[in-house]
């Protein structure tokens, strides 16, 4: 298969089965800052890491924290806290 150039960043940015890849991994800690709240009776708090959001279980707005990644979704992540900064 032939690539144009117009086509190249396209298809580079793919990861597997054609999707685009995502900024974090499965087991993957980071470190980020509770932005927002999850719908209202959730325990969720929302950090965003390259403008992928991330569920983190039992965030608190404004809380620094490590996160653990737990699952990866077509938009969204979902996280636990593993430290408090």
């Amino acid at each position: 298969m032939k690539v144009q150039n117009n086509d190249t960043h396209r298809v580079s940015s793919l990861g597997t089965h054609g999707r685009l890849s995502k900024p974090v991994g499965v087991g993957n800690e980071y470190d980020v800052e509770i932005s927002d709240r999850g719908k209202s009776g959730t325990t969720d708090g929302i950090a965003k890491i390259q403008g992928l959001v991330i569920f983190v279980k039992d965030g608190r707005v404004g809380d620094k924290v490590k996160i653990k990644i737990t699952a990866i979704g077509e938009r969204f992540a979902k996280a636990e806290i593993v430290t408090h900064s």
